[in-house]
């Protein structure tokens, strides 16, 4: 089949998926299921290697992402119930004092995220922020901006949240490098999306607590888990996996040293650690029994099961690009293009979110897209790290009327839908163009 055709099979799959998830109203993950067996039939591939694909994509991301999503999910649930996320709260707004409580918040925001959903962090701390706000008689939008950008940062940009672990699964990347880049390109975007719009944009919009919403006083004194314990079992995952990608740098291929922290550090090992540790210390040593924490963990399946579905969906649809010779075409397309790799990764994953709202499938779909370019071009290393974040901001950016992540702003803050457009999604744009300009500029030199 001719090179413009395959490239306008993919064009009018994008399209048909977009319109299945707007205006169907069609689960993201049927949705993308049912657009990769139509490319790989109006490709001309055999139907029978058409099962086989989606059976190989499937199996192939979900053998990963499956395993990472899930033990993140458990972690995070465990955090959660034992309180780790107030105790995390309690104690920096203490350390930095109420003048500065925007900063505490942001970090609050930013540490949480990493074991726990966003939507769920979110709901967690807002008792924080209706608490200072009504103390102090500012805006909501005072605390919760600086509160949201710390959460939303960490959602998107560093592991083992859901999005980068399908991203860099799907490309390839080194979930140390991610984290790494994550970090460096995250700390700006919290700090200039929190704080410092924050305070702007709290003098512009004055929001108070929802008449509609019950919310308890904050209490400072409950029986919670030590800061320590709690900073501790969230670096432990990051440290290890970050151990293992300098050791592949700095230690010889055949070190025994190395072998042991490549071990150690592999995401399923490193989050298994630390989700026993999170059981011991955060469920049987304060109490629990072993059904309570089994409860907990089973609990925490729920969410974790639409996200590693719809990853997979999109492991899926890479793999009909490419065992189809869309992948190719569509590669060699972009290759022409006078744009970076880095700058098509993000302008790819910004297109398809603001067209239908999910951050979770605007990385998937994108990563499906640019992996095959990667391949082609042979990028392996850092620079796959970079392009992750990439994906990441760009799927980050203008949260309006079709992401959920808005309406819930919108309603645990009473704002109108104006408001929320001109706080929630600008913060979103600002973290989506930070991140971006830091990583673009680090690409540079790797």
């Amino acid at each position: 089949m001719a090179s413009s055709s395959l490239i306008l099979i993919v064009i009018a799959g994008i399209s048909l998926l977009l319109f299945l998830i707007i205006r169907s109203k069609l689960h993201a993950f049927v949705a993308l299921l049912l657009v990769s067996l139509l490319v790989g039939i109006a490709a001309g591939m055999p139907l029978k290697n058409v099962i086989e694909s989606i059976q190989n994509g499937m199996g192939g991301t979900l053998g990963f992402v499956a395993v990472v999503v899930g033990l993140g999910a458990m972690f995070g649930q465990m955090l959660e119930a034992s309180g780790g996320a107030e105790r995390l709260a309690q104690t920096l707004m203490k350390k930095f004092g109420e003048s500065k409580a925007q900063w505490a918040l942001g970090i609050t925001g930013f540490f949480v995220a990493i074991p726990v959903f966003f939507d769920v962090g979110f709901i967690i701390l807002v008792p924080i922020v209706y608490g200072l706000a009504k103390k102090t008689g500012r805006s909501l939008l005072y605390y919760g901006i600086p509160l949201l950008a710390g959460l939303a940062v960490t959602h998107s940009f560093i592991p083992p949240t859901p999005g980068p672990i399908a991203v860099a699964n799907l490309i390839g990347a080194d979930l140390g490098w991610v984290i790494l880049f994550g970090f460096i390109a995250g700390i700006p975007a919290m700090i200039v999306a929190g704080p410092l719009f924050g305070k702007y944009i709290s003098q512009k919009i004055h929001a108070s607590i929802p008449p509609y919403m019950e919310w308890k006083e904050y209490e400072d004194e409950k029986d919670l888990p030590s800061f320590s314990l709690i900073a501790t079992i969230i670096l432990i995952p990051l440290l290890l996996i970050l151990m293992n990608t300098v050791s592949g740098v700095v230690l010889p291929e055949k070190s025994t040293l190395r072998s042991f922290f490549t071990f150690l550090g592999h995401p399923f090992v490193a989050l298994t650690i630390a989700t026993l540790l999170a059981f011991y210390f955060l469920g049987r040593k304060r109490g629990l029994s072993k059904q309570q924490v089994q409860d907990i963990a089973t609990k925490a399946l729920e969410p974790a099961g639409i996200i590693i579905l719809v990853t997979g969906a999109g492991g899926v649809f890479k793999q009909i690009l490419v065992d189809s010779g869309v992948g190719k075409v569509l590669a060699d397309m972009m290759a022409t293009s006078s744009l970076p790799p880095i700058v098509l990764a993000f302008i790819i994953a910004a297109l398809v979110r603001i067209s239908q709202g999910s951050a979770t499938v605007a990385m998937v779909t994108s990563a499906g897209l640019m992996a095959p370019f990667i391949e082609t071009l042979g990028l392996t290393g850092p620079i796959l790290g970079l392009i992750t974040i990439a994906i990441a901001a760009g799927a980050t950016i203008l949260s309006h009327v079709n992401d959920s992540g808005f309406w819930l702003v919108n309603r645990y803050f009473g704002l109108e839908v104006k408001d929320t457009l001109k706080s929630w999604t600008v913060m979103e744009t600002i973290i989506a163009f930070v991140g971006f300009s830091v990583v673009f500029v680090i690409s540079w030199f790797v």
